[in-house]
C-alpha cells in the first residue's frame, strides 16, 4: 500500500465507527396510542435532571439500588425466624462475654485480655493506649457490636450475593463513622496528644481542614501535590509527540542505547487516570527502566474529556486509540511486530484490539502482536472485586441520568466510590492524622498521580459498564467490534499477565481467569502490594516479592488456589522478571536506535509529555 493510503487508513474522530445506542425493551403488543413524542422526552428529561440532583448528595449511589438491597435483606429475616433467633442468641453472648470482660478488668484493676480482636487489616486499634481503661472497654463494645452486624447482614437465606454484599457493606461504613477511633475524647492517642499539646495539635488540624476545603471547592488537589509538576518532577521521560488526533498523544520515547530491540512496545494505560504511573519519578519509571535496556517504547496519552466529547464510545477509544497508534508504529518502523502493554483497563481495551487484529489479513496495514501483557488487568468481569458493589441496572441507570446532564462522569464523582470501599484507610485515617493530630502525611508522586484523574465521556462509561461489568459480554464471546463477535480464544500472541496480591480493583483471582480465556502461552506473575503500587515496583523496592509460572495451552489447567501453593515466591522486583521475557520475545539481532519521527498527519514533533496530560 502507498504511503498516501496509509495516511488515510489512521482513524480520525470523524471517520471512527460510530456505536448504536444501547436499545431500549421491545415493548408489548400495544393496545393504546402512544404519547406525543415531545411529552415522552420532557417526562425523560425530568426523570434525568432529578436523578442527577439527587446524586449530589448520595455520592452518586442509587437509592433504588440501595433500597432493593434493603429490603431484600428486611424481608429474607422476616422469613428467617430461625436466624433472627440465633442473632438473638448471638447478641446475648457477646452481652455476657463483654460483662465478663468488664468485670475482669476491675478485678485486675486494668484492661483484662481482649474477648474480640480486630480483624488483620484493621489498624485502628493497634496503639498500646487502647489496652488501657476506659479506652479498652469502648473499643471492644465497637468490634462486638461490629462482628454481631457482619452476622446480622450475611448469611440470610434468600438475599442474593450483590444485595447481601451491599448491606454488609452500607452497615459498615455507617459502624465506621461511629467508631471510637475517630473522636477526641475516646480516642487515647489523640486526647494525650491534645493534653500535651495544649490543643495546638486541633488547632493545626482546623487548619488543615479549611485548607483542604479551600483546595476541594477550587478544584485544586490536595496539598504537597504542586511539588510533582508533570512534565518537570514526574513523567520526564525524554521524548515527542509523533501523532495526535481528537482522542490521544502518541509518545514516542528517545533511545538511551545506540541499539535497540526490533520490536517496538505500545503501552496501552488506563482511560481513568492518566498515563503517567508508568513514568512517575526517574528513579521508579517503567519507561526510562525498558529504554534503558535497549527497548523502543510508545506511549498513548489520553485526552481528559469534555462535555463535547459525550458521545464517544468504546469502538472510538479502540479505532482513535490502539487501531491509531498501531498504523503509526506501522510508518515508524515498518515490519516490525509489536509487544503490546496495557495497563488496567487499558488492558482490557488491549485485549479486545488484539482479538479484533487477530481475525485481520496477514497483509493488512497494522503490524502483528508479538507478545501481549496484562498489568493488573481483567477480561473476565463476574468476579470483579468490591467494585461490582456499585454495578447493577438500577445503579448503572442512575450514573447514566448524572452523566447525561453533564456530558461525562466526573473524576471526583468517581473517587468518592474509590475511597468508600476503603474507608478506613483513605477517609477515617486520613481525617485522624489530618485534623486530630494535626499531622500531614508527606505526599509522594504516586499520591499525587492518584488525584491527578480524568473525566469519562457518558457513552464509553456506560457502555463499559454495561458491556463489560453488568453484562461480561467479552468472557462470554458477545462483545462485537465492526459488527461481529470477537473472542479472545483467537489470541496467539505468548501473554504474560501480572496481578497483584491486594488488588481491590483487579483481584488477582479474577486476572488469572486469563488461563481459562485464552489459547495462548500464558506466563502468570503474583507480585506484592496493591492495584498500583504493586505495578510500581522498581528494582530495590523495599519488601516486594512475586511469584511466576508460565502455562502451556495443551497443559492441564490448575486452579488459582494451587498454583499459589506450587508455586516457590521470590524475593525483589518483577521488573526484570517481564523484561527478561521481552527479550526472549524478542528478535536476538538489535538495529541501530530509532530516533522519534513525525508521524503520518506531518505535524511539527513536540516535547513530552505533551498537552493532553495537562487537562484539568
Amino acid at each position: 500500500m502507498s504511503k498516501a493510503r496509509k495516511k488515510s487508513a489512521i482513524p480520525t474522530l470523524a471517520t471512527a465507527a460510530p456505536v448504536p445506542a444501547r436499545p431500549r425493551p421491545m415493548a408489548a403488543e400495544a393496545r393504546w396510542p402512544e404519547d406525543p413524542p415531545d411529552a415522552t422526552a420532557l417526562y425523560e428529561v425530568t426523570d434525568r435532571a432529578i436523578h442527577a440532583a439527587l446524586a449530589r448528595y448520595t455520592m452518586n449511589l442509587s437509592p433504588r439500588a440501595l433500597s432493593a438491597a434493603y429490603l431484600d435483606w428486611v424481608s429474607g429475616l422476616m422469613f428467617s425466624p430461625g436466624k433472627a433467633a440465633q442473632l438473638g442468641e448471638k447478641a446475648l453472648r457477646k452481652t455476657i462475654r463483654y460483662n465478663g470482660y468488664l468485670a475482669s478488668s476491675l478485678l485486675q484493676g486494668g484492661a483484662a485480655e481482649p474477648c474480640i480482636e480486630p480483624l488483620p487489616q484493621d489498624k485502628r486499634f493497634r496503639s498500646p493506649a487502647w489496652r488501657q481503661p476506659p479506652y479498652a472497654a469502648l473499643y471492644q463494645a465497637f468490634l462486638l457490636t461490629q462482628q454481631w452486624w457482619h452476622n446480622a447482614t450475611t448469611g440470610v437465606d434468600g438475599v442474593t450475593p450483590q444485595h447481601e454484599r451491599a448491606v454488609e457493606f452500607a452497615a459498615r461504613q455507617i459502624l465506621d463513622t461511629v467508631s471510637p477511633s475517630n473522636f477526641i475524647l475516646t480516642n487515647p492517642d489523640v486526647a494525650a496528644r491534645t493534653v500535651e499539646e495544649n490543643g495546638r495539635n486541633l488547632l493545626r488540624g482546623a487548619r488543615n481542614f479549611l485548607e483542604d476545603w479551600r483546595r476541594a471547592a477550587a478544584g485544586q488537589g490536595p496539598a504537597g501535590a504542586e511539588a510533582f509538576e508533570v512534565g518537570v518532577h514526574v513523567a520526564t521521560a525524554k521524548g515527542k509527540i509523533v501523532y495526535k488526533n481528537d482522542l490521544i498523544e502518541l509518545i514516542q520515547y528517545a533511545p538511551t542505547t545506540r541499539t535497540v530491540y526490533a520490536e517496538p512496545v505500545l503501552i496501552v494505560p488506563a482511560w481513568i487516570m492518566k498515563y503517567y504511573i508508568l513514568d512517575l519519578s526517574p528513579e521508579n519509571s517503567l519507561v526510562k527502566y525498558l529504554v534503558e535496556r535497549g527497548h523502543t517504547v510508545f506511549m498513548i496519552s489520553w485526552k481528559n474529556p469534555l462535555p463535547p466529547d459525550r458521545d464517544l464510545g468504546l469502538e472510538d477509544y479502540r479505532q482513535l486509540g490502539v487501531e491509531a497508534a498501531l498504523s503509526v508504529i506501522a510508518e515508524q518502523a515498518p515490519g516490525a511486530p509489536v509487544h503490546g502493554v496495557g495497563y488496567c483497563l487499558g488492558g482490557t481495551l488491549l485485549a479486545i484490539a488484539a482479538a479484533a487484529a487477530a481475525r485481520r489479513p496477514a497483509d493488512a496495514d497494522k503490524p502483528v502482536f508479538r507478545s501481549l501483557t496484562f498489568l493488573a488487568t481483567q477480561v473476565d468481569f463476574e468476579e470483579a472485586g468490591d467494585l461490582m458493589l456499585f454495578i447493577n441496572e438500577k445503579q448503572i441507570a442512575f450514573l447514566e441520568d448524572v452523566m447525561w446532564e453533564q456530558g461525562y462522569l466526573d473524576a471526583h464523582q468517581m473517587a468518592g466510590a474509590f475511597q468508600m470501599l476503603r474507608s478506613n484507610d483513605l477517609i477515617w485515617s486520613k481525617a485522624l492524622h489530618h485534623y486530630l493530630l494535626g499531622e500531614r502525611r508527606p505526599m509522594n508522586d504516586l499520591m499525587a498521580w492518584n488525584a491527578d484523574a480524568t473525566r469519562m465521556p457518558y457513552k464509553m462509561h456506560s457502555e463499559y459498564l454495561r458491556k463489560l461489568f453488568l453484562n461480561n459480554d467479552l468472557a462470554e464471546g458477545r462483545y462485537r467490534v465492526e459488527g461481529r463477535p470477537i473472542a479472545l480464544t483467537d489470541i496467539t500472541a505468548p501473554i504474560f499477565v501480572v496481578a497483584t496480591e491486594k488488588d481491590h480493583v483487579a483481584p488477582w483471582r479474577s486476572v488469572y481467569k486469563f488461563h481459562l480465556l485464552t489459547d495462548a502461552e500464558v506466563t502468570f506473575l503474583l507480585t506484592s502490594g496493591g492495584h498500583n503500587a504493586g505495578i510500581v515496583s522498581e528494582p530495590g523496592h523495599p519488601n516486594r516479592h512475586f511469584a511466576v509460572a508460565t502455562q502451556r495451552p495443551d497443559g492441564p489447567h490448575i486452579g488459582p488456589d494451587a498454583w499459589v501453593d506450587q508455586t516457590p515466591p521470590q524475593e525483589g522486583s518483577w521488573w526484570p522478571e517481564w523484561e527478561g521475557w521481552l527479550r526472549g520475545h524478542s528478535a536476538q539481532k538489535r538495529i541501530p536506535a530509532r530516533n522519534p519521527a513525525a508521524g503520518p498527519t506531518g505535524a511539527a514533533l513536540k516535547d513530552a509529555p505533551g498537552v493532553y496530560v495537562l487537562g484539568k
